[in-house]
């Protein structure tokens, strides 16, 4: 281990023992000190093993780690993606009205110029002013991959209950299942596809646009005029037919997991109308403000982060469950999934040494209560410790269910509660006891109702998720990402490690149509290529 954490193991090795309902019984008002908020936004991370002074170790580290420096060189306009020497501006996409200048070029009125074209094209759409062969759009099929799939896919769901225009459908897969399944049932005379893709090149994404083309053609005259483009190359959306005035563009500093806070948001602000996409903006530009001007211990970015650097690097737990309880969070857990690990997945640091430790973690979960009745069991009483983020509003927006949304809220508070109480082996054998066990089946029985307890999680409370607060969230763990980066190490904002896999797949396809030989590739792969060529 470097000597950036070696203060922080030894104070976590000399406190081990200590649990976190002693570190609340040793302190009445450890919920407030170990908690920060923005507006209505309360984030809650008394419910781990950080002590006071441990805190103030992860602040000192995140302050000699340039954390603060990078920030502001990264909102100025800084190359601080050094590996393929770009910016990274996705924070001016949020901030329409702030002044961004890349190599002393003022890159906002294109920004405001693409941002506007977007709202009005969105406004045509969802008055009928643009419409398809058969009238109104009445469907928009999203085809992305990535960064073009996941953060509009995610957003569109959290936001239903603001969607009031064109029912909005997401593909992704290259599986052909994926875009037959999407397009059974649609009308391809009122559906506009969006092909999102930065170069156009894309091949899962051009192989299910090229799909949809001729699903439209059988019943559309000029199925190109139904179509949509986010994408930078210019020269193939004007071959593919598209019309210019549909095809909007952003800058390669933006990256593709970064960037639905520009077109590629496309599809959710057809959905829920330009009005309540900029309240989304807004939200994360309130949380861009938070992190550029709050103390880092009242940062909630850098809390967040620091959250999972001990988590992490210090008591080394591989793992992190997000946890929304909210079924319309359900997709964030894939989101921040490919955030966090497409992000921080790196084995080496800027300078290309190999890291002495561990990059980021694991990165999965499912909302609640659902969670509960799948895996929950391992993050209780498996041999391993999951450290639990968990996610819940204050209400919901089903006035006539608020008993539904009360013992929503009652079992995500059960859960945090319990993985830090825990049961011990006297109480397991007092309940058996009230069973009427005795003896041995007494004592066994007992064992299995044990909970270690002393688990770790967190707690992100928010009023309403709407699309201002949607906003704050996405945001807030962008920045985590950012900072945990930038304590590591590590460059957050290349993803080399995407590449190898499609460079063999291109390699593979005419081996699987018979066009060239396997006999370079190894034993495992020619027998399956044997296998499934039949």
């Amino acid at each position: 281990m470097p000597r950036r954490f070696d203060a922080l193991l030894q104070h976590r090795a000399a406190h081990e023992t200590a649990t976190i309902s002693a570190l609340f019984a040793s302190d009445p008002a450890r919920a407030s000190r170990f908690s920060a908020r923005l507006g209505d936004m309360l984030f809650d991370f008394s419910k781990t093993q950080i002590d006071a002074q441990a805190l103030d170790m992860l602040i000192e580290i995140s302050k000699r780690a340039g954390v603060e420096t990078y920030r502001d060189r990264m909102f100025s306009g800084a190359k601080i993606n050094e590996t393929e020497g770009r910016a990274v501006l996705h924070t001016a996409l949020r901030n329409l009205a702030a002044t961004v200048t890349v190599e002393g070029k003022d890159v906002m009125p294109e920004l405001r110029a693409t941002h506007a074209r977007a709202s009005q094209f969105a406004r045509d759409v969802r008055a009928g002013r643009f419409q398809g062969q058969g009238g109104a759009i009445t469907d928009v099929v999203n085809i992305g991959i990535g960064g073009s799939d996941l953060g509009p896919a995610m957003a569109a769901l959290a936001l239903a209950p603001f969607a009031d225009g064109p029912r909005c459908h997401f593909v992704s897969n290259v599986d052909g299942a994926h875009i037959a399944d999407t397009l059974k049932g649609l009308n391809p005379e009122t559906t506009l596809v969006i092909v999102a893709s930065k170069t156009f090149t894309t091949i899962e994404t051009m192989t299910n646009a090229d799909t949809a083309k001729r699903w439209m053609a059988a019943k559309v005259a000029n199925p190109a005029a139904q179509f949509a483009a986010v994408s930078t190359a210019a020269d193939k959306t004007a071959a593919y037919g598209i019309d210019a005035e549909r095809v909007f563009g952003f800058e390669d500093w933006v990256g593709g997991r970064y960037s639905m806070w520009g077109p590629i948001g496309l599809a959710l602000m057809l959905a829920v109308g330009p009005e309540d996409f900029d309240a989304f903006l807004a939200g994360g530009a309130d949380m861009d403000a938070h992190f550029r001007q709050a103390p880092l211990a009242q940062n909630l970015p850098v809390l967040l982060a620091l959250v999972g650097i001990w988590h992490n690097q210090v008591c080394g737990h591989a793992t992190r469950a997000v946890l929304p309880y909210d079924q319309r969070l359900a997709r964030l857990p894939a989101y921040l999934q490919q955030l966090e690990m497409e992000s921080n997945g790196k084995r080496v640091s800027m300078d290309g040494a190999d890291l002495p430790y561990h990059s980021g973690p694991v990165v999965w979960g499912e909302p609640g209560t659902n969670g509960q009745h799948a895996f929950y069991q391992l993050i209780h009483q498996g041999t391993r410790v999951v450290p639990c983020e968990f996610i819940l509003a204050r209400q919901g927006h089903e006035p006539e269910l608020a008993h539904q949304h009360l013992l929503l809220v009652a079992n995500c508070l059960a859960q945090s509660e319990a993985l830090m109480q825990g049961r011990s082996l006297d109480e397991a054998r007092a309940i058996m006891a009230k069973k009427g066990l005795t003896g041995a089946e007494l004592e066994r029985q007992a064992r299995h109702r044990v909970f270690p307890g002393n688990r770790p999680s967190t707690t992100l409370a928010i009023a309403r998720l709407t699309p201002f607060t949607l906003g704050q969230i996405i945001a807030l763990y962008e920045h985590r990402v950012f900072v945990e980066g930038v304590i590591l190490g590590i460059n957050s904002y290349d993803q080399w490690g995407v590449e190898l896999g499609k460079e063999l797949a291109l390699a593979l396809q005419p081996i699987l149509e018979g066009k060239a030989d396997a006999a370079g590739k190894d034993g495992s792969t020619r027998q399956l290529v044997e296998y499934l060529r039949g």
